[in-house]
């Protein structure tokens, strides 16, 4: 079944242009809402499976909306909607759950496979610009802290495949690399997100160098 779905943006048209989308692909659209207090309210009542996020807003943003939509619903998944691939508040998202995080000038066939997608309860991540904005913004203090830091429950092989996915492996890349069968890549995936209490590869990648289990240095290129 496809996912139903609240848009949240200060901007008319962008909902409007989005609701089109969305409904023309045979994705039900919930419900919208201006701003972030509304978005919080708005999930209360309707229940969407997917939050369409915008980030910048008047009054509450779309951080402070996602913090308190999340810490209600874990179940709830929020894609941040950006102008910058490189914003800094699409970091402070995906560490507090974000399911990822789109462009505004995405296409209208990827927005609906992104919606599919995390609807599933997967994670969208490119990995070259999630990688980068992790790296420019992991550092930084102000930041919230990671999900979990405490990795002493992951067995050897756990360890090897989470700094893996924090370079933003694909669980097939990761089969290849380890030399082992995709099934039993994604037991380990699982144990781990289970063990670190994750949502999903979003926030494996943020815990990832925020233990310093990644750095920027250890990452060859993007992919």
């Amino acid at each position: 079944m496809s996912p139903r779905v609240l848009i949240v943006d200060d901007q008319e048209l962008i909902r409007t242009g989005f609701r089109l989308i969305l409904t023309a692909r045979g994705i039900e659209v919930a419900g919208e809402a201006a701003d972030g207090a509304a978005a919080v309210d708005a999930e209360r009542r309707l229940q969407p499976d997917v939050v369409l996020m915008d980030i910048r807003m008047p009054g509450m943003d779309g951080l402070e909306a996602t913090r308190q939509i999340l810490a209600r619903n874990p179940r709830c998944r929020v894609l941040m909607l950006t102008t910058f691939d490189l914003d800094r508040y699409v970091y402070s998202a995906l560490a507090i759950g974000a399911s990822g995080f789109l462009l505004k000038d995405v296409t209208a066939d990827h927005l609906a496979a992104a919606v599919r997608l995390v609807g599933t309860g997967d994670a969208l991540l490119a990995p070259s610009i999630t990688r980068r904005l992790v790296q420019r913004f992991a550092v930084a203090p102000d930041e919230p802290p990671a999900v979990h830091r405490d990795l002493t429950a992951l067995t050897p092989r756990e360890l090897e495949v989470l700094a893996l996915l924090g370079r933003g492996l694909s669980n097939t890349e990761l089969a290849e690399t380890l030399t082992l069968s995709e099934a039993t890549v994604k037991t380990h995936v699982a144990r781990i997100f289970a063990k670190l209490d994750l949502r999903d590869r979003a926030q494996a990648v943020v815990l990832a160098y925020e233990t310093g289990l990644v750095t920027p240095g250890t990452v060859d290129g993007d992919r």
